[in-house]
């Protein structure tokens, strides 16, 4: 790992470029959340960034699995270790609102999001965000936040998309790390400029879906909750994936 470079830097070197206290660099790995867990463990400090050029086995909600080639994206996790668990149930959608914001002037439209934890421009996927702790006697220890984004759009996957033609992965990185450090670093509930924030953004609200339940979208709840206008009545969703009931 010590010789590992990412678009010609070492390790010490992207670190002193995002004013991180450390980066890990790997050529290739099962997965960086599993990678960080294993850093954060040995003590890893807060702020250390692990990536890899490529993933074999990259870890999404519900354990879902895929590959992560060379070259196209960014595949990292970067390792917080908060005093409070105040406000970790809504960590992935601060991440994803500072993301968005970010990444904006890189994309070729306005990144939107959808609930809870995908970027997506025009409908097509162009990152996730995977969010984890680790406890001890009922204290956290650190989060490890984990986030893929597509710079170049993947070959022949319709569904997905990438940034802006000629984006340079250390130009989305620099927009994404200081977006992912400055979110980590909040407390409490989504406050009414977050959620309008949202909303602004919300690739769902207005639209029918299948799950996590049958109904229309009527926004988001300030501890992260998705709003479900059901035939029994608003239902306030707080895990699970939204499935769409058509296609836009």
């Amino acid at each position: 790992m010590d010789d590992v470079t990412f678009e010609g830097l070492g390790a010490a070197q992207l670190a002193a470029r995002l004013s991180l206290p450390q980066c890990l660099v790997h050529e290739r790995v099962a997965s960086t959340m599993d990678a960080a867990h294993a850093a954060a463990a040995d003590g890893a400090a807060a702020g250390t960034l692990v990536l890899a050029n490529a993933q074999d086995a990259g870890r999404g909600r519900g354990g879902k699995r895929w590959t992560s080639p060379p070259g196209g994206g960014l595949w990292m996790t970067l390792i917080e270790r908060p005093a409070s668990p105040q406000g970790l149930e809504v960590l992935s959608l601060r991440i994803g609102l500072r993301v968005a914001a970010a990444l904006d002037a890189l994309a070729e439209h306005p990144i939107s999001l959808k609930w809870p934890n995908d970027l997506q421009v025009q409908g097509a996927k162009l990152g996730g965000i995977l969010v984890e702790a680790r406890w001890r006697d009922l204290r956290i220890e650190w989060v490890a936040i984990g986030i893929g984004v597509n710079v170049r759009s993947p070959l022949g996957v319709e569904a997905a998309t990438g940034l802006r033609a000629g984006t340079s992965r250390l130009e989305a990185m620099g927009c994404i790390v200081p977006a992912l450090r400055a979110a980590a670093h909040l407390e409490g509930p989504l406050t009414a400029a977050e959620l309008a924030q949202f909303a602004s953004r919300d690739a769902a609200t207005g639209r029918r879906i299948q799950q996590p339940a049958v109904g229309v979208v009527r926004g988001i709840g300030a501890t992260g909750e998705l709003m479900v206008e059901t035939e029994a009545g608003i239902m306030a969703c707080r895990s699970g994936s939204l499935v769409f009931a058509e296609n836009r």
